[in-house]
This record gives C-alpha cells, sequence and structure tokens, in this order.
C-alpha cells in the first residue's frame, strides 16, 4: 500500500476549506452508517450519480457520499495532503468553487464515458484529482513524503511532478483499460481523467490571489 502523508511546500493561511470539506465529508459517511440497509440503498440511490438516471443535482451530490471507511480515509487523505496549498493560492471562496467545478467535470467525464451505467458513482476523488491537477501546476517542485507499507514499513520523498504525473498516468491506463468502471462498480478512472484535466485548466483561468503573485520566487 503506498499513499502520500504531507507535502514540503509550506501553506501561508488556514486551509478552512479543506478542513470543513474533510469534515463535512465524514459526517455524510457517518450518517450512511448509521442507515438500516434498506435506508442506505434508497439514500444512495437518490443523492449518487447514476449516468443511466441523470440529475444535475447529483453531479455534486455524489461528491460527499462514499461507500466505506478505506474509500472515505483515503480520498480525505489525499485532499488533506494537497488541497491546504492550492486553497491558499486561490483563497477560500475561489478554492470552493474550483473543488466543485473539478467534482462536477469528474462527473459529466464518467457519465460522457458510460451514459448507460446504472451502478450508482459516489466519492470525492474526481473533484479531488481537480486539486491534484492544480498542485501539479504550481508545485511542480514541491516534494511528497510517501509512506509504503507491505511487510515493512518505508518512507520516502518523490518530485510532486513525479507522482502526481504518475498517478495520472495510471488513472489513464485504467481508463482505457477496455473495461467501463462504473458500470462494473469498480473504480471510475475517468471521473479521475476528467478532474485532474479540469484542475490543470481551472487553475489557469482562476488564477492566483494576489500575495501568492507577490511571492511566487519562494515556490519557483
Amino acid at each position: 500500500m503506498l499513499f502520500p502523508i504531507k507535502v514540503t511546500q509550506p501553506s501561508y493561511s488556514r486551509p478552512v476549506v479543506t478542513v470543513a470539506l474533510i469534515v463535512t465529508n465524514i459526517l455524510v459517511f457517518l450518517h450512511e452508517i448509521s442507515l438500516d440497509p434498506y435506508s442506505l440503498n434508497e439514500f444512495v440511490r437518490v443523492y449518487s450519480l447514476r449516468p443511466a438516471h441523470f440529475h444535475l443535482v447529483n453531479v455534486f451530490t455524489s461528491m460527499f457520499l462514499h461507500a466505506n471507511w478505506l474509500h472515505v480515509a483515503g480520498n480525505m487523505l489525499f485532499l488533506w495532503v494537497f488541497g491546504d496549498n492550492v486553497e491558499d493560492i486561490l483563497g477560500h471562496g475561489k478554492y470552493l468553487l474550483f473543488f466543485l467545478l473539478c467534482g462536477a467535470a469528474a462527473g459529466f467525464a464518467q457519465v460522457l464515458y458510460d451514459p448507460g451505467s446504472r451502478v450508482p458513482m459516489v466519492g470525492a476523488s474526481g473533484a479531488i484529482a481537480g486539486v491534484m491537477g492544480a498542485y501539479l501546476v504550481k508545485f511542480p517542485r514541491s516534494r511528497v513524503q510517501m509512506f509504503f507499507f507491505a511487510i515493512f514499513f518505508f518512507r520516502f520523498e518523490l518530485p510532486a511532478w513525479f507522482m502526481l504525473a504518475y498517478w495520472f498516468g495510471l488513472q489513464v491506463l485504467g481508463g482505457f483499460g477496455g473495461i467501463t468502471e462504473a458500470s462494473q462498480g469498480g473504480t471510475a478512472f475517468c471521473a479521475h481523467v476528467g478532474g485532474f484535466i479540469a484542475g490543470i485548466a481551472l487553475i489557469h483561468l482562476m488564477g492566483a490571489r494576489a500575495r501568492f503573485s507577490r511571492r511566487r520566487d519562494l515556490y519557483w
């Protein structure tokens, strides 16, 4: 098992939106596991994104649902590691809009890829992929501390550009692997690809706030 635990790039503001998103996702998941099986199925049916029964509002509500503890914990870890720096340069309001737009782009990408799927699509990973895309653009020289566990524990650093490009490559390979992920109940790789590309585009369109521009040399 391999996952990021920390980046070397400092943040100069409090990541209030990132924390709020993490708390919201966890609270929604706690609500999910408190439901009986019938109520949970109905809750997921109403608020998840099902391409064959598309409703625009579900593009956004599905971002806050998760399938299990590993799903929500993994997503929130990635959001915590990469989100604060992106929120720092965009500002709180623009960052929230950025997150939601990336999540929407991820959802639309999966719908276009597999429009006939009736399997519920849930999770914040598409939006978080957008955060990772923005991080690749703005902080390629940052280093990511990675944690690897198999039989032994290993901790090491990778350049952010390498780790993120490698992750994106895996999503592309998964998305074009010949299996429609959502219809098989697996990982929605195309949503990850769509979110990542949206993050790269949106970070250019939305731009950094003024005080980030004044300290650009600290990042590069």
